[in-house]
């Protein structure tokens, strides 16, 4: 895209080829626009499969002033319908919970569809349409829907565009790293003030890691806050992919403690590998968890065999102990390797960070049509062992994005960031954003992709 607005497309929305105007976050004409254009046609994550486990489990989906209904209907069988009774307009669901005996019932007059949304019972039926009422005219409205990788995607254009299309550029990334083999760990859901792109633009990139998460990156840390001069920061060692349809990926490669490779100054990966696997644990519960912690600590004082690593240690006995308990994994491959610690973007809204057997994910939705506030929310999956039960999905809501008893260390501080870059948008004196051209390629790809929807 060229830096040339086509008619009656004001200035302050121009995707730049070096930056974004701030209109595009501000502004509630454009956001609107968003809605009708993107939100409408896209193909987007409603839900995880945890949510709904049983046949007669029910989950809902709200973006904008739309409202969707999934419901589990067999096994193999998922129903989206938008969530509105044909009688007098009543919303069907709310939340999550299960439809008993199989029936979903309007709590209003108690009309009656059974899960594949044929009607089954209309309370004084021969007062409507003259007697004549068809079971057809008033079956459950049909949303598009597809499963992928413990995903529930949908479409609420009666015409979209083929899935298999839209997810081939990230498709291999999620099968290999095993994220339909995923399950519920924990699950936080805040409103946020801040506009859906600048929170989902928060982690396209990390850049922001020695500011932002100065425990995580020593030597950026020392050029951020301590005037380093230079140094090979683990920011710079992040590659990244601009995918079509919007999707991307950045990845850290083999310049890493995993791999062999170390920042500090004693020069020991499995010591950094510890210490940065104990900063996941303990501040983010996520990516990382306790036994693979404890996993990794139990290299200490054993010898490395020649021509391995403290890294690859660790990895064989992670898929040691994931064989015992018959744990499903990531393909064991270099390519997936390098994707721990890094992220699939799934465009729009859907971020992916694989590690270890485990995910986090991050959802970003607008809160109805106001520019200025979104729905963030975090998952941590992971891979259980074949004779643990898995636990249905249930969201946390939380109020406040600064209290420790509702987020740990590492949210919180990304947090803090995102509300404060919605209040500098608005300022007068910020025209527009400027994007690294490496750093931030996602992020302009994100745009570009945003503005085919919308016509540009």
């Amino acid at each position: 895209m060229n830096d040339i607005a086509p008619p009656a497309w004001p200035a302050s929305w121009l995707t730049l080829s070096h930056g974004i105007r701030s209109g595009r976050y501000i502004d509630p004409t454009f956001a609107r626009l968003e809605h009708e254009k993107l939100w409408s046609k896209v193909w987007q994550f409603a839900a995880r499969l945890d949510e709904i486990p049983q046949p007669g489990d029910f989950t809902t989906y709200d973006v904008g002033d739309q409202s969707v209904m999934l419901v589990r209907v067999d096994g193999d069988t998922v129903k989206a319908y938008h969530n509105a009774c044909p009688h007098r307009g009543t919303a069907l669901s709310q939340g999550c919970g299960h439809f008993e005996s199989g029936n979903i019932r309007c709590p209003f007059h108690g009309w009656r569809w059974n899960l594949q949304g044929q009607n089954q019972f209309v309370l004084e039926r021969q007062e409507f349409r003259d007697g004549q009422l068809r079971d057809s005219d008033v079956a459950l409205r049909e949303v598009k829907v597809v499963l992928f990788a413990g995903f529930v995607f949908i479409n609420l254009s009666p015409n979209p565009e083929s899935f298999d299309d839209f997810i081939a550029p990230v498709r291999q990334y999620l099968e290999d790293l095993a994220i339909g083999q995923m399950h519920h760990y924990w699950w936080k859901s805040v409103s946020v003030p801040a506009n859906w792109k600048v929170a989902v633009e928060a982690f396209l990139e990390t850049f922001h890691v020695p500011a932002t998460h100065p425990q995580l990156d020593e030597v950026g840390r020392q050029i951020i806050y301590e005037g380093r001069a230079d140094g090979s920061g683990s920011y710079k060692n992040v590659g990244y992919d601009a995918f079509p349809h919007g999707h991307g990926r950045f990845y850290a490669g083999p310049k890493s403690p995993i791999g062999g490779h170390a920042e500090g100054p004693a020069g020991n990966p499995l010591e950094e590998m510890i210490e940065g696997m104990s900063h996941l644990v303990h501040e983010m519960d996520a990516m990382v968890l306790k036994e693979d912690l404890e996993l990794v600590e139990s290299l200490r004082g054993k010898p490395v065999p020649e021509g391995s690593s403290p890294g690859a240690e660790f990895v064989r006995l992670l898929y040691a102990r994931a064989a015992e308990q018959k744990r499903p994994m990531p393909i064991p491959k270099p390519e997936t390797a390098a994707m721990w610690g890094g992220e699939v973007y799934v465009f729009p809204n859907l971020m992916i960070l694989p590690n270890l057997g485990n995910a986090m994910m991050y959802r970003v939705r607008p809160d109805g049509f106001d520019p200025d506030r979104c729905i963030f929310e975090i998952y941590s999956t992971t891979t259980y062992p074949a004779a643990t039960p898995v636990p249905r999905a249930t969201v946390q809501t939380m109020d406040d994005v600064n209290d420790p008893e509702q987020f740990l260390l590492i949210p919180r501080q990304d947090f803090s960031n995102v509300p404060r870059i919605q209040k500098g948008l608005h300022s007068r004196g910020c025209k527009q954003v400027w994007l690294a051209s490496h750093h931030e390629k996602m992020i302009l790809n994100l745009h570009q992709e945003l503005d085919r929807y919308l016509g540009v």
